[in-house]
């Protein structure tokens, strides 16, 4: 398996696999298969551009996209220390092997590549033990709930929101 950042030619794997996971788990995600189905294929190469701000890596099996994880920064002056993880997803069929943890590994170390990065924060659907799971072996810890958070096919979900310190220095640090 390959880890590596995805490029605007990786776009319609990354669509296809992004909508395949917005349809088999709707309520792990804030966004739905309806709001993202018809999105065009420049705009998500737009989204993947090196220039765009977002840093989105996929796992592939092969040629084939098989998990997706972005990763970012909070902008704002007073909150750039802090990272967050977003649309993290893993195809059905390739579940149990580690790849998720590896996705998430790859991803903190990236943030910790960051200048001045040193929280990092998750947000993830409560009743989802296999990934709440995953981010806590990973020093995630829970910060906060909102509940309500969604409604998905009528039924209301909380978000659980997590938060971990990265092990970095801080801006204009030393070692």
């Amino acid at each position: 398996m390959l880890i590596r950042r995805l490029t605007p030619s990786d776009a319609a794997a990354f669509q296809s696999l992004r909508l395949a996971g917005l349809r088999a788990s709707p309520s792990a995600f804030g966004s739905s298969y309806e709001e993202e189905c018809d999105t065009a294929l420049s705009v998500i190469e737009a989204r993947l551009a090196a220039d765009s701000g977002r840093n989105m890596f996929g796992t592939f099996d092969g040629e084939q996209l098989v998990g997706i994880v972005g990763v970012g920064r909070e902008t704002a002056l007073k909150v750039q220390h802090k990272g967050y993880v977003r649309a993290m997803y893993v195809a059905e069929t390739h579940r149990g092997l580690g790849l998720g943890r590896q996705l998430m590994e790859h991803a903190l170390a990236f943030a910790a590549t960051l200048d001045g990065v040193q929280r990092m924060t998750i947000s993830v659907t409560a009743g989802n033990a296999e990934a709440v799971g995953l981010y806590e072996s990973l020093g995630f810890i829970e910060f906060g709930r909102e509940p309500d958070s969604m409604i998905v096919d009528g039924r209301f979900y909380d978000e659980i929101m997590m938060s971990r310190a990265l092990a970095v220095k801080p801006p204009g640090g030393t070692d």
